[in-house]
């Protein structure tokens, strides 16, 4: 019986030996695609080559993809566990051709490295087709002993493939495989393409990427076909290893065994053990998300990962796990995925603590949501309510973890429903949020429309580490989404050249900007590109006449230029000062270079303190004032490692990489333009320190110029403060702390006298009492605007009355305040503070509740404060009732 290892490593070497080139995994961060949360498929790393945006040096390609099918279009995260096949992590087994062979060759392929490789029954391998496609209908029936009773012909919606709504598409043929009739279903017919149960297993989709769709939904003959398959490691694992489900495979069974040691608890395959799949599944899909980079936030990426995360640590309760644990797999994780992973091991120590941090920050959250939901239960009881809001239901399930079913049973609990239409319709707002990290494809467009208009230039010449002028010649030029031969006066253009000096933003820099001079025109180059291809694309206003062919110079702004450089040289120094202050787990998690300051990410799990920022800031000038001298060269990634350099955190790098060298302080993997010489930094100056993400912290700098007009400002505040307060300099901090002792002391008086005024207020307003069924009621407003004052004088008037219900209101020139309280002897009556000052605040334009004794609540119709008052003695008579 063949390891799930063994069948990833089969698959590689067999279509290496059929002339296919290995290329790696992509990070689960889909590279330059903004279209994609995550990478979902085998296909996505080479999706600029089917869409002719990028040329490699190989036409047919085997890879073993990580994917994360969570959030989205795609998203399985609800159905895990629950079934025998989805995930939210899995692997992909994918061969592709790029306009090399095609139907006949994938075909013979697949067919042989299953029977042949895999040994599986060719008795028991049934197929698909598109309806529509004769042609794979005959090659399978000639290439492979398939007849034609075990080749169903489905529609567009199961065999037809298309990466959007235009663009590639083509016909797909699927490999399913029968597992017999003891896996069939109560269906009155059981058979493939009609039922979805665990007999027919489909295996491996083969696509014939072969047509291109235009947005009228014509299709036509693409002139290069090309094939994108997709067999998932862990569904072809559970045919060879013959188990029912791909959780009893060894690539996750060790999981579920570790999760029975932790629990103490015991497996079993059926809906018992359904927390153990979760569990195991969510620990794959975290260790691998957080080792390419994602952090758990409220947005994006990180949101879906603090979701799966979360929902494993939930499922942890349901066994009795009531300590952090889920960091505890990523070991295990590790140890079975490290032959394909090699990354996995560097990262580990990083991934765990962000996993534990994350656990222990949700247990807290998750005990308050218990008191939550209990508080929301007994608010809905007192109020006669029979039904939890869907908000209500939502904010438990988004900030406490709670799923809408386990907020139902809870309520069922109690003889309450939820409005799971309310609940729907947040989650809809929920899942807007999960894509805003999809939002910006600007440059994804700018891409597509350059490679339509000027698909068949060559790539840019890129002459700017050395040259800041340059002489060059107009290839293309782009104006309202289409390709011209020239253009006059016009805001938005895009032009391509021979060669340039012009940086194009990347690794954290942002483009470079300047001037194209023609002889009868110029461009002002506001911002650089590069495109998958290698092509750059200055984008820019135009004045003038530029044309085609024509000879322009090309200036780079030296001044912005330097700028940059001084700042993303300052990078490395305050890179390499975080890892000596902090400890060697700091990682840069992000950064942005621009003229005006520089922003750098890092992973550290606590606030730095301004002591330490101190001693950062003082060593990153110290080794700026040494001068080191700035090199650069380019190596193979091995013997840059070697040499100690810095790569960016979850990064994937080529075979060549350019490295940059700051004498011998700090060497890294970089693309960026630098100084030569540290010395030309300047002088740098932290400006902030803060977090952005768990395990995340962000600072953000200005060097050079910048840094000393910072001085300037901070030396003119201390001007002015000195001013104010009649000292020198030197003395103010003194002299601050003398005029807040007097300030305290005053304002100690000044309540002593507002005290003072609210007993003899109180004292003259007692009058107003009236007595509602044997009952003294208080009800009146008061001249005060400070919302302590007035709930002092609540408690003066429920003391002198000692059996009372009070309830006071101030108001200013915008708003009103209330409060309400109740002595304990009424609330057995019936009487609840919190129920009357919802109606009032509610009648002045407010909202509010709280406890049954003492509530308070503001509006926002101060001109309504009477008539809110006026409604209490009814409401009193009420509760009476």
């Amino acid at each position: 019986m063949l390891s799930g290892k063994e069948i990833r490593k089969k698959f590689i070497e067999y279509f290496e030996s059929k002339g296919h080139t290995h290329v790696s995994s992509s990070s689960l961060i889909p590279h330059n695609d903004p279209t994609l949360l995550f990478s979902n498929a085998g296909m996505n790393q080479f999706k600029d080559i089917f869409l002719g945006l990028e040329k490699r040096p190989y036409s047919r390609a085997v890879t073993s993809q990580k994917c994360v099918r969570a959030g989205g279009k795609h998203n399985d995260l609800d159905t895990v566990g629950r079934t025998a096949r989805h995930h939210t992590f899995f692997e992909m087994l994918g061969n592709f051709s790029f306009g090399d062979y095609f139907k006949r060759d994938a075909i013979i392929f697949a067919w042989e490295f299953l029977t042949k490789e895999m040994g599986l029954p060719q008795d028991k391998l049934y197929v698909t087709i598109y309806q529509d496609d004769d042609e794979a209908f005959q090659l399978w029936q000639e290439l492979t002993p398939v007849p034609a009773e075990r080749i169903y012909r489905l529609g567009e919606e199961d065999n037809f493939w298309s990466m959007g709504d235009t663009g590639p598409c083509g016909p797909c043929s699927e490999i399913h495989i029968d597992r017999g009739e003891d896996k069939a279903c109560d269906a009155p017919k059981c058979d493939l393409g009609v039922c979805d149960c665990d007999r027919w297993l489909e295996i491996w989709n083969l696509v014939f990427m072969q047509y291109n769709r235009d947005e009228k939904g014509n299709m036509t003959p693409l002139p290069k076909p090309s094939i994108d398959t997709g067999m998932g490691l862990e569904r072809i694992a559970s045919i060879v290893q013959n188990v029912d489900s791909n959780y009893d495979t060894d690539l996750i069974k060790p999981l579920i065994n570790e999760v029975e040691k932790i629990s103490g608890k015991k497996y079993h395959p059926g809906q018992q053990g359904f927390p153990f799949r979760v569990i195991a599944d969510h620990a794959r899909s975290c260790t691998f998300l957080i080792g390419d980079g994602v952090l758990p936030s409220n947005e994006g990426r990180g949101y879906v990962l603090r979701r799966i995360l979360r929902r494993a640590v939930r499922f942890g309760k349901v066994l009795g796990i009531e300590k952090p644990f889920l960091y505890q797999l990523s070991p295990v994780v590790r140890d079975l995925m490290i032959d394909a992973y090699p990354e996995l091991e560097e990262n580990l120590e990083h991934v765990q603590n962000i996993i534990k941090m994350e656990e222990e920050r949700f247990r807290e959250t998750l005990n308050d949501g218990m008191k939550i939901v209990n508080e929301i239960i007994k608010k809905a009881k007192a109020e006669g309510n029979s039904e939890i809001s869907g908000q209500e239901a939502f904010t438990l399930y988004d900030t406490y973890g709670f799923p809408i079913d386990l907020t139902q049973d809870i309520a069922e609990e109690h003889g309450l429903t939820v409005d799971e239409a309310g609940f729907n319709q947040a989650m809809e707002e929920q899942r807007q949020r999960a894509r805003s990290a999809q939002k910006d494809v600007k440059a994804w467009d700018l891409a597509l429309t350059v490679s339509e208009q000027l698909g068949e230039l060559p790539p840019s010449k890129f002459l700017g580490y050395e040259n800041l002028e340059v002489a060059s010649k107009i290839l293309g030029i782009i104006k309202e989404g289409k390709s011209v031969s020239q253009v006059k006066d016009a805001q938005e253009v895009y032009v391509v050249l021979d060669k340039t000096p012009f940086y194009p933003e990347g690794g954290g820099q942002v483009g470079d900007k300047g001037i194209l001079e023609g002889s009868k025109g110029q461009m002002k180059v506001l911002d650089t590109q590069k495109l998958p291809d290698g092509k750059i694309v200055h984008l820019g206003e135009v004045s003038g006449e530029l044309s085609i062919n024509e000879e322009i110079t090309a200036r780079v702004d030296a001044k912005l230029r330097k700028d940059t450089a001084r700042n993303h040289s300052a990078t490395h120094l305050l890179h390499k000062a975080l890892k000596e202050v902090l400890g060697d787990h700091v990682n840069q998690a992000g950064s942005l270079v621009e003229p005006n300051r520089l922003r750098f990410d890092f992973s550290h799990f606590s606030q730095v303190t301004s002591e330490e920022l101190e001693i950062i800031e003082e060593k990153v000038n110290r080794e700026i004032l040494i001068g080191h001298l700035v090199e650069t060269f380019e190596t193979n990634i091995e013997e840059a490692k070697k040499l100690g350099a810095l790569a960016l955190f979850g990064e994937k790098y080529g075979d060549i990489v350019r490295c940059v060298k700051s004498g011998d302080y700090t060497i890294e993997l970089c693309g960026g333009t630098h100084v030569k010489n540290t010395s030309e930094i300047g002088l740098i100056k932290i400006v902030s320190e803060g977090a952005v993400a768990a395990g995340i912290r962000r600072i953000e700098a200005v060097t050079g110029e910048k840094a000393l007009i910072n001085i300037k400002e901070h030396e003119e505040l201390l001007k002015k403060a000195s001013q104010a307060l009649k000292s020198n300099p030197k003395d103010l901090v003194s002299k601050i702390e003398q005029v807040l002792g007097q300030v305290k002391d005053l304002e100690k008086e000044l309540e002593q006298l507002r005290s003072k005024v609210s007993k003899q207020e109180a004292e003259s307003l007692i009058e107003k009492t009236v007595v509602i069924k044997g009952i003294n009621v208080l009800v009146t407003e008061v001249n005060t605007t400070d919302i302590n004052s007035l709930r002092s004088m609540a408690d003066i008037f429920r003391d002198k009355l000692g059996s009372a219900v009070v309830v006071l209101g101030a108001k200013n020139e915008d708003k009103v305040n209330f409060v309400a309280t109740v002595t304990k002897d009424l609330i057995p009556k019936g009487i609840h503070a919190g129920n009357i000052i919802k109606e009032v605040a509610k009648k002045a334009g407010g909202g509010g509740g709280g406890r049954p004794d003492m509530a308070q609540a503001g509006g926002k119709l101060p001109e309504k404060t009477q008539e809110a008052l006026d409604l209490v003695k009814e409401l009193v008579e009420n509760q009476l009732q």
